[in-house]
């Protein structure tokens, strides 16, 4: 638990790449999708750390670009469990004054989960609380090139010059144009990776690895990353 730390130290954004779904479940003799199903359940509690812990915004790495890949079965098995995670946790998102968001290439959503998530969305946009972001079918890679081909799109159309071009309007053209970037990411498993998430945004952010895979993730251990995170000085690349 975090203690005697004042609100300008804690993290604005957190991140986290939720990873050790199918090690859960095969450790226990479970098929894969029920490590997914107890995943679900550490959402809950980070979503509660955050809002304990007066953090604006956390950014959850749901389904990559790269998950496409997987066997037919899990994915499908993903896609329904996302589905229900929508209809079932609004209503609470909504009464937490939480306010969802998603990021992605969510055009490769099947119809009933983007039209789950755009409900969802539309009924939270109201809330002023923790903002909850779900990388959906995201990739940092796919995400800088999008960025890339809208800006040379507008430079040919006239709309924008070569020289315009800076961090600052790059960044203006990604996905998470509006929110600030994560300072504090957090990967469980062990895994020693950023796995293609959120390449540009996590330039300066700090990193905290946890061993506990996923499931097991829970409210504290989100108050012993921010706890870690508040003992680290950042310098940005000065002394």
């Amino acid at each position: 638990m975090v203690t005697e730390t004042s609100s300008s130290d804690i993290p604005k954004h957190v991140a986290v790449i939720m990873d050790g779904n199918g090690r859960w479940a095969r450790a226990r003799g479970l098929p894969r999708r029920e490590g997914h199903r107890a995943g679900a359940e550490s959402v809950r509690e980070a979503v509660e750390a955050c809002k304990e812990l007066g953090i604006g915004y956390l950014t959850l790495y749901a389904f990559s670009s790269e998950n496409w890949n997987r066997p037919r079965q899990e994915i499908e098995a993903l896609m329904i469990l996302l589905e229900r995670f929508l209809k079932e946790k609004t209503p609470e998102m909504h009464k937490q004054n939480v306010r969802l968001h998603a990021i992605g290439r969510l055009d490769s959503l099947p119809d009933r989960c983007r039209n789950e998530l755009r409900r969802a969305i539309e009924a939270t946009s109201g809330n002023d609380g923790l903002n909850l972001i779900l990388a959906l079918s995201y990739g940092a890679r796919e995400e800088i090139t999008d960025a890339a081909k809208a800006i040379a799109e507008d430079v040919a159309a006239g709309r924008l010059t070569p020289d315009e071009i800076d961090r600052e309007l790059f960044a203006s053209y990604l996905y998470t144009s509006a929110f600030p970037d994560p300072d504090l990411l957090i990967r469980t498993s062990g895994e020693l990776r950023l796995s293609n998430f959120l390449l540009w945004q996590i330039s300066y952010a700090e990193i905290v690895i946890t061993k506990k895979f996923w499931p097991d993730f829970r409210k504290a251990d989100l108050h012993a990353a921010v706890e870690e995170y508040t003992s680290r000085q950042r310098r940005f690349g000065a002394i």
